[in-house]
């Protein structure tokens, strides 16, 4: 029997965003997979107003994902408290909130992966360091963030 697993990657608006920039040729495999029904992207309210902001062509593309493969989540007082808790212990400073809740949601949700080319606030290794020395305090599981390029590749 072969079984598929299909990963629930979180997405941050530099996932979307990054098919129509300097990542593009290393984003697609990622959308691609998104489409044939590899991947579920885990797509929070937060990200929906990031894409409302976007470019034409980013909110058209963004609009054309197949909701069979799109899993919704809200931002919760859970996840607001737990974003507040990582700039409190300067993990990242206080205007990059929205990061730290998506951080926090893909945390919460138990995300397989969080998918984002956001390498100063998001996708850096003494960043990483610190979101998860601050789940672990917390109570809540580590997270696992990478580039798009990286959840295809294993890289």
């Amino acid at each position: 029997m072969d079984i598929k697993i299909i990963n629930r990657v979180y997405v941050d608006g530099c996932a979307v965003g990054g098919l129509f920039n300097q990542y593009a040729e290393q984003t697609l495999p990622f959308w691609n997979a998104v489409q044939n029904g590899e991947i579920v992207t885990i797509v929070s309210d937060i990200l929906k107003n990031e894409v409302a902001f976007a470019p034409q062509c980013v909110r058209d593309f963004f609009n054309s994902l197949p909701e069979t493969q799109i899993e919704q989540v809200v931002l919760t007082k859970e996840a607001d408290a737990l974003a507040k808790r990582y700039i409190a212990e300067n993990v990242v400073g206080p205007t990059s909130i929205d990061d730290c809740r998506h951080i926090a949601l893909a945390t919460l949700v138990r995300a397989d992966v969080l998918g984002s080319w956001n390498f100063k606030h998001i996708v850096n290794v003494s960043r990483i360091r610190g979101y998860n020395g601050v789940n672990l305090n917390m109570g809540y599981p580590q997270i696992d963030i990478r580039t798009p390029y990286e959840v295809i590749h294993g890289e």
